[in-house]
């Protein structure tokens, strides 16, 4: 049975759109679910890591959690410790592998939070062992992060020997775990994919010869998961396309992945302005002819950047609207021309209405920069009104 939940960031609320300024993001969990179902179709009997670090995206990381878990993934994946204890304080049992190294001050609370932690320098990997030593506590999975080219973090090849040395030695340590990310991915064809590739292989064979035997595999991030077959392993990562949104250029078509995330909002008012009328901060546009002009309550604060005026475009009653003067921090203007609009309607930032639509990728496009960042980058205080099933 579906239910709707409204949901600001990390904490509950009324179920029922805002009142007190109509601006929010929809979250569809059952997209959520249906589009992890589709990658595990696609990793083929790998098991799928639901990425959901930076509050799942944008989208929420514990709704998204739950949807994705719902929809078959075994694992969880984030950036922070402190975006896992969120997870565990919601319940969330299944396990969360720590992407990064956090400092040697966190370790308590990683091991509190029974999280997997990623490992990669021998620094963190000595305290982290003596940690669980100190404890008298069950020996401790780990996942290895080789750097086969990303060059970001992880262990260099060329101290793969001595790093993996340490481990060897580590008796509260289990290096159940071994994985790296394709740099790539998003281009198929490019030539560091295969050698990536093939670096991992070679990794994984100077792991065995250290005596290591990690049980999970992984080197797939979204990309690498939609167009390399090849290099599934035991499981694959996957974040962006999880939330619906393509890795790529057309990757995702053919798979069945729907976007989760519509923002929208409601005309706040309306004005008949006369040709060379200009508006908002710096009188920066100004009609050419008579025009009418809607204000929306949604600005630069909210995620709405101010490099999207004179640029982006909203749908308003079926029709792309063009985005006119500078956003502000809580407001923005769009040009209706002579079509009659009224306050109260529905504004589309992100999403379809009436079979015209915007779409992160179409702010990706304005603004120079990747879906990822355009979702990432909704502001903590548009309420998330979450459908479906949580």
């Amino acid at each position: 049975m579906s239910d709707t939940h409204l949901l600001p960031r990390r904490a509950a609320a009324p179920a029922a759109p805002p009142r007190h300024r109509p601006t929010w993001a929809q979250i569809d969990l059952d997209a959520i679910s249906a589009n992890a179902a589709a990658l595990r179709r696609v990793a083929a009997g790998s098991e799928l890591m639901a990425v959901v670090k930076a509050d799942g995206y944008g989208h929420g990381a514990v709704p998204v959690a739950q949807a994705a878990l719902r929809g078959g993934a075994r694992w969880l994946a984030v950036a922070l410790v402190e975006e896992g204890r969120e997870l565990r304080d919601a319940g969330i049992t299944a396990p969360i592998l720590l992407l990064t190294e956090p400092p040697e001050t966190s370790i308590d609370a990683l091991l509190d939070t029974r999280l997997t932690p990623t490992v990669y320098t021998p620094e963190f990997i000595s305290a982290l062992d003596a940690a669980v030593r100190g404890r008298g506590a069950a020996v401790l999975d780990v996942h290895l992060k080789l750097d086969t080219g990303m060059r970001r973090v992880g262990v260099p090849e060329a101290d793969w020997d001595g790093v993996m040395g340490v481990l060897a030695g580590a008796t509260g340590l289990d290096v159940a775990g071994l994985w790296s990310h394709f740099a790539c991915a998003d281009e198929p064809g490019h030539p560091s994919i295969e050698r990536q590739s093939a670096a991992f292989r070679d990794g994984i064979a100077v792991a065995r010869s250290h005596g290591l035997a990690p049980r999970v595999l992984h080197l797939c991030n979204s990309p690498g998961t939609l167009t390399r077959p090849r290099d599934h392993y035991d499981l694959v990562r996957c974040g962006i396309a999880l939330y619906g949104l393509d890795p790529g250029d057309g990757l995702i078509d053919g798979v069945g992945l729907r976007p989760a995330l519509r923002w929208v909002s409601r005309v706040s008012l309306v004005k008949r302005l006369a040709a060379a009328e200009a508006v908002s901060y710096g009188h920066r546009w100004a009609p050419v002819t008579d025009t009418t002009v809607g204000t929306v309550p949604a600005g630069y604060a909210d995620g709405v950047t101010r490099l999207l005026g004179g640029v982006g475009a909203v749908v308003v009653r079926g029709r792309r609207r063009p985005m006119v003067g500078r956003v502000c921090m809580d407001q923005f203007l769009f040009d209706a021309g002579d079509d009659d609009v009224a306050v109260g309607d529905e504004v589309v930032l992100i999403g379809a209405q009436d079979g015209a639509a915007v779409t992160a990728d179409d702010w990706a496009a304005w603004l120079d920069t990747i879906n990822y960042e355009v979702v990432c980058g909704v502001g903590g205080r548009v309420p998330r009104i979450y459908v479906g099933q949580p």
